[in-house]
């Protein structure tokens, strides 16, 4: 079974036969740890730091399918090597490219994400106002204002709904987790712990849904709710709307109030606030035994992992696009 690696601290890769060859390299070029990894068992690798790589290895890693997915100092994703498209799809392509240029169709498929992320974030909070959390003052304001989206006449009005739902959804954060205090939502650099932890994980579900996306026929540089643009792959921003509150959000709380993520595993500057490299470890271990967690589908009447509702999103997409099925976004039941 394939899976993600995640690549930590400043490092050289090359390539030894059917093996990738990790090499950790100090700022005086010292090298350290090596790790050895059989490009069999790759899924998707993330590097925190610079990675020294040549163009022959990014070859092999494209003939692979093998993805990487890079993070600066400050944990901000900068972007990533995908290899080639292989399940290109003129038709999906000029279908999508339709469904974004006219507002009667971009619109709609907007606002199901939005609708998709509001429910998610109120099912999050009732589960916590039933256990002496009293989140019902978010709920209340979140539910309000997700009944405007019907109604809203264009991108930039259900941006700003879209907006305020998130604002008061994170007013909750401080009742909802134990220890630690977020304040207002900071991210540029994070100015706190939890804020530390959402652009975190935050990244981890939108690098998430790119990697989906790319294993369907959509094209993740053409997007419905974010304004698409250069140098990003804006349709993975809509996804991670949908699934932000059900996979990243729920992993946070259980990760801080089970204690399983403590002030020892941050580095504190004076306007910032990270993780260490422990804490990055512990974080994406965790992710990826969510991701790998199943629950049984109501539709498909069988168990499917968090990582494959993701891909099953996407499908529902192209069906809506193709004029196949209508759109409806993912909404937890449990």
């Amino acid at each position: 079974m394939k899976k993600s690696y995640y690549l930590f601290n400043a490092g050289r890769m090359s390539r030894k036969d059917n093996t990738l060859k990790f090499t950790i390299v100090d700022e005086d070029g010292k090298e350290g740890a090596t790790k050895y990894i059989p490009v069999e068992s790759v899924d998707n690798l993330y590097t925190f730091g610079a990675l020294d790589a040549n163009s022959a290895l990014y070859n092999f890693l494209g003939k692979e399918q093998i993805s990487v997915h890079f993070f600066d100092y400050y944990e901000h994703y900068t972007g990533s090597f995908m290899p080639k498209e292989y399940l290109l799809s003129g038709k999906v392509l000029i279908a999508q490219t339709e469904a974004y240029s006219k507002l009667k169709k971009r619109l709609p498929i907007a606002q199901k994400f939005i609708e998709g992320a509001a429910f998610n974030m109120v099912k999050n909070l009732r589960y916590y106002n039933n256990r002496d959390k009293d989140t019902s003052p978010q709920i209340d304001k979140i539910e309000g204002l997700a009944a405007q989206i019907a109604f809203t006449q264009d991108i930039e009005a259900l941006m700003g709904i879209e907006g305020n739902i998130r604002m008061s959804y994170y007013e909750a954060f401080d009742l909802i987790i134990n220890d630690f205090e977020m304040g207002n939502r900071n991210k540029q650099p994070p100015n706190n712990e939890v804020n530390a932890m959402v652009s975190f994980v935050n990244m981890l579900c939108y690098t998430l849904c790119l990697d989906m996306i790319y294993h369907t026929q959509l094209n993740p540089t053409i997007s419905f709710l974010h304004q698409p643009g250069f140098r990003r792959y804006s349709l993975a921003l809509d996804l991670a709307e949908v699934f932000k509150p059900l996979i990243a959000d729920r992993l946070i709380f259980a990760l801080l109030n089970k204690k399983m993520i403590q002030k020892a595993d941050f580095d504190y500057h004076l306007n910032s606030c990270l993780l260490k490299d422990s804490g990055r470890k512990i974080v994406v271990k965790a992710w990826d035994e969510k991701l790998n967690e199943t629950i049984k589908h109501r539709s498909l009447g069988r168990n499917v992992s968090y990582k494959h509702l993701v891909k099953l999103e996407c499908y529902k997409l192209v069906k809506h696009i193709l004029g196949m099925e209508e759109y409806n976004p993912f909404k937890a039941w449990w």
